[in-house]
């Protein structure tokens, strides 16, 4: 199922609920294949922030 489009947080967060749950019904996440679920969770926080045209200090700064 495709990743939502937008930038807010409730759809960054249903990405990338979206994507950990599919890394737990196939053990994977497109063609890669994380070791951990940890692993899994960091690579899907990425994407779903990739997604949104954000980067990771541009969403520690949003959360305070």
């Amino acid at each position: 199922m495709p990743l939502l489009k937008g930038r807010s947080r409730k759809t960054v967060s249903a990405n990338v609920e979206k994507l950990v749950h599919e890394y737990e019904d196939s053990g994977a996440i497109g063609s890669s294949h994380p070791a951990s679920k940890k692993k899994a969770v960091k690579q899907a926080v990425a994407i779903a922030l990739t997604k949104a045209g954000k980067s990771r200090k541009q969403r520690a700064t949003t959360v305070h």
